[in-house]
Formats: C-alpha cells, sequence, structure tokens
C-alpha cells in the first residue's frame, strides 16, 4: 500500500537553501531562510538563552515527563507581555499550554477549531503557506481575502470577508510583523477589526510569532488585546522560536479565551488530548530556558535589550531601503513603513531568477525577502542588482 502514495513536491524554502549553499559565488546573499541574522550574517544564540541553559545543566534535577500542558512555569509566566500585565488571565478566562513552536500551537488551535464544528477559516491572501496547509490536511475550507494593496492593509477586502462569513468559520489574523507582506494593520484598523469580530459569530484565531520584532513587546500585542477586549472568545497562537532565536528548540504555546471561566477546563482539555495525539508533550529544554530567564529580573532584562537590539537593526535596514526609494522600475519606499522580518518586492518571476543567476541574491518566488539578511556590507549591492533587473 505505502508504494500507492503520491510523491509530493519539494519544499520550496528547502530547495532555494540548496540553491544558495551550492552557488560558490563569495558575495552571494541569502534573503530567503527566515530568521533572524547580525550584520555580521550570523544566527546566534541569544546571551540570555546561553545564561539560561548554563542555570539549566546547574540545577535542572530531572528530566521525567511533564504532561501534554508541558512547562506551566513558562506558560503562565509568558502571559503578561502576550495579554498585558494588569490581568493577563482576563478573569479567570484564559489559560494555555506549551507546543512544539508556532506551527505546533496552530496545528492544535485549528485541530480544536475543527474538533468544535467550525468548517470554514478565513484567512488573509498572502499569507504563510503552512497556514493553508494546515487547514488542507485537517479538512478545514479556506476562504481567502486580499490582504494587502499598495503600501497598507486592504481594510474593504477585510470588511467584505467577515460581513459574508456564516455561522461556523473561524478568522486567522497575524498579530504583528505580517509574513510574508510586512504590512500590519494600524492601531485605528485593529479597533475597526476588534469592532467588526464583535458584532458577528466568526471565532478570532491570533497569530502572534514575532512580538517584539516590529515596534516592540508592548506595541505589537496592542491588536490581539483589542481583539480580545471585545470578543467571548478566541483561541492564541504565539511563538518564542524568533524572539528568543529558538527556532530548532520549537517553543510556543497555545492559549483559550472562553466567554465564562467555567467552560475553561472543558477546553484545555480537548487541547490535551489533541496533543496527547499528536506529540504527546512538547519537547522541554527551550521552554524551560525561557522560563528560567522570566524568573531572573536581570536574565530578562539583558533579553529585552538583545530583542531590543535585532528589532533597530531590522528597522535600520528598512530605513536604508526606504531612502533608496525608487529603484529601477519598483518603488522601495514602503518597505520603511513595514514591519518585521519580511518584505515582498514586486519582482516577475524572470527578474528573480535574474537575481539569482546573475548576482547570486536568493529569495522565494514570490518576492518575499528577510530584510534581516541585508547588512551595510550587502545592501548597496542588493539596490543595485534590483535597478538592474527591473529597469
Amino acid at each position: 500500500m505505502l508504494n500507492d502514495l503520491k510523491q509530493q513536491p519539494a519544499d520550496a524554502l528547502l530547495a532555494l537553501i540548496k540553491l544558495h549553499n551550492n552557488d560558490p559565488r563569495a558575495d552571494k546573499i541569502d534573503l530567503g531562510v527566515g530568521v533572524y541574522k547580525t550584520a555580521d550574517g550570523d544566527t546566534p544564540v541569544f546571551a540570555a538563552i546561553k545564561a539560561a541553559e548554563k542555570k539549566l545543566v546547574e540545577e535542572q534535577d530531572s528530566k521525567a515527563y511533564l504532561g501534554p500542558e508541558g512547562d506551566m512555569g513558562f506558560v503562565e509566566k509568558l502571559m503578561p507581555y502576550v495579554f498585558g500585565k494588569a490581568n493577563p488571565t482576563m478573569g479567570g478566562r484564559i489559560e494555555g499550554m506549551q507546543t512544539p513552536g508556532g506551527t505546533g500551537s496552530l496545528r492544535l488551535a485549528l485541530a480544536m477549531v475543527k474538533r468544535a464544528g467550525y468548517k470554514r477559516v478565513i484567512v488573509g491572501k498572502p499569507s504563510w503557506p503552512n497556514h493553508n496547509q494546515i487547514c488542507a490536511d485537517l479538512g478545514l475550507e479556506v476562504l481567502e481575502f486580499n490582504h494587502a494593496t499598495g503600501a497598507g492593509a486592504d481594510m474593504d477586502a477585510l470588511r467584505g470577508a467577515i460581513a459574508t462569513a456564516q455561522e461556523g468559520d473561524a478568522i486567522l489574523l497575524h498579530g504583528c510583523c505580517h509574513n510574508p507582506t510586512g504590512i500590519d494593520y494600524t492601531n485605528a484598523e485593529w479597533d475597526e477589526i476588534a469592532g467588526l469580530l464583535a458584532a458577528s459569530t466568526i471565532l478570532p484565531v491570533l497569530d502572534l510569532a514575532y512580538q517584539g520584532l516590529g515596534q516592540g513587546m508592548e506595541e505589537d500585542a496592542y491588536g490581539l488585546r483589542r481583539v480580545l477586549a471585545s470578543v467571548p472568545e478566541a483561541l492564541i497562537c504565539y511563538s518564542c522560536d524568533k524572539n528568543f532565536g529558538l527556532y530548532r528548540d520549537r517553543v510556543g504555546a497555545l492559549y483559550a479565551m472562553v466567554a465564562d471561566p467555567a467552560d475553561l477546563a472543558k477546553v484545555m482539555s480537548n487541547g490535551h488530548s489533541l496533543a496527547r495525539a499528536n506529540w504527546s508533550q512538547p519537547p522541554d529544554h527551550g521552554g524551560a530556558a525561557v522560563r528560567v530567564i522570566f524568573e531572573d529580573e536581570a536574565l530578562t532584562a539583558q533579553w529585552l535589550a538583545e530583542l531590543d537590539e535585532m528589532r533597530e537593526r531590522m528597522r535600520g535596514v528598512r530605513a536604508k531601503l526606504q531612502t533608496a526609494g525608487k529603484t529601477g522600475g519598483v518603488d522601495l519606499t514602503p518597505v520603511g513603513s513595514q514591519n518585521g522580518l519580511f518584505s515582498i518586492i514586486p519582482f516577475t518571476p524572470e527578474q528573480v531568477q535574474a537575481m539569482r543567476s546573475e548576482y547570486g541574491i536568493y529569495f522565494a518566488a514570490s518576492g518575499r525577502i528577510n530584510v534581516a539578511g541585508l547588512t551595510d556590507g550587502n545592501i548597496d549591492q542588493f539596490i543595485a542588482a534590483v535597478a538592474a533587473v527591473t529597469a
């Protein structure tokens, strides 16, 4: 029977990594892989994480099972950063569990959506490709709306999607640092979105994968908190992979908010049973390291300072692209007002190929670039290549 399985297409990002690695040119540029890079092109381990890991090695006294909910100390100490320090549990309406990265959180959230009887998920287009892939694997229908137009969010498309939503629909929204466009909703737009969702029967699924990489930890949580203050229930997917540099350690969390605190145990029991059937329990090490950071004021301050440095470097890159302005046949100005790791440059497929073959600059076929791959040493090279291939 295994021979009846159909060959699946290779992952486009993995293929891009291979192409870049096989390119012998010394001045090649990798703008494809979605990880932060320093001005030297490295993806380092946070110093705060190193210190937390050292404490774990010295003090951790067991590797016994924790259960499908994972490290609840990590889950609870993360909550004030996500939901605000004043009342992070929203009066006993919010509880969470650890997951294997943001992807595990999304998989669990959408499986709960399916189990609860929802049939369809409204998703902006373009979105992170795994959003639609997970929905498809779970048998959830996807209704797409246009996420952005020009340099800003396409609010008319979002209004239309919400207005035509049906009973049994959920909506998946990026909390900040939209992947792949970098185009976020403004605070005023989030205010409107919260009102529209409050007047609907739609279940919000909020994906907060890049908190702190846009405008700041508090600023990046505005939209999520505004929606949660307006709706009776929601699912919140969180990733520490980017803002703690824990990519391969897979550190995430899923939170559920319910209308009645009496329902919270029932809802979380479904999260636990789904997790048990998928991965049994999440890997412990990365979540434990984050918990250790939150338990130590000095380590927390060190982590936040490192995060500030990451964000400011990427904002500096964006500012340089914005200053470049009209470059060949494209305008790089909008990149300066966008957030996070990613932006989409409107290249044609032929221009994407020319950037690779003629200039050794690698990024996704969609035109999505990882701005963290640009440095003082290569940004002028990138801008010149853009001008040449789009002229």
